[in-house]
C-alpha cells in the first residue's frame, strides 16, 4: 500500500499581486519542478500551524495564513498526497531559498509557464478561474 501524506502549500502573494513560486531542487522528490513552498503536516498540527513552521523554515520568513483555497489528493509513483492549500501574507522579513534551488514572484496570469508538480495544478487553476470570475463580476 502506498504512504499517504498530508501537506500544505502557501499561495504568497505581493503588493503587485505577483505569486511566490519556489523551484524544487535536483536533489529533491519531483526534481525542478515548481511548487507552493510548504511541506508535511506534522502529528499534533493544524494545517495552519504546519504552513507557519514550514514557511520559517523553507523561506526563513512569518506569515499569517489566511482562507483555504483549494485541496487536492493526487496520486504519485511512490506516494498518495492530501495538499491543502491557503492564502498566506508576509507579515515579517523577505523570502529566502534554503531549501529550493530557485524562489520567483511571478505574475497570476503567467502561472501556467512554470512546469509544475501535479499536485499544485489544481491550485492554479482555481485561482485563475477565480480572477477570471473577479473580473466578469
Amino acid at each position: 500500500m502506498k504512504k499517504f501524506v498530508r501537506v500544505v502549500g502557501a499561495v504568497i502573494e505581493n503588493e503587485q499581486q505577483h505569486i511566490l513560486c519556489a523551484l524544487r531542487s535536483p536533489n529533491m522528490t519531483l526534481p525542478n519542478l515548481w511548487e507552493f513552498p510548504g511541506g508535511k503536516i506534522e502529528q499534533n498540527e493544524t494545517p495552519e500551524q504546519s504552513l507557519k513552521r514550514e514557511i520559517a523554515e523553507e523561506l526563513s520568513c512569518t506569515v499569517e495564513v489566511g482562507e483555504k483555497i483549494e485541496e487536492v489528493v493526487h496520486e504519485y509513483e511512490a506516494v498518495i498526497v492530501n495538499l491543502l492549500t491557503y492564502k498566506c501574507r508576509i507579515t515579517e522579513g523577505t523570502p529566502t531559498a534554503e531549501e529550493h534551488a530557485e524562489l520567483r514572484w511571478v505574475p497570476l496570469a503567467e502561472l501556467n509557464q512554470l512546469e509544475w508538480a501535479p499536485a499544485d495544478i489544481p491550485t492554479i487553476d482555481k485561482l485563475l478561474a477565480d480572477k477570471i470570475n473577479k473580473n466578469n463580476a
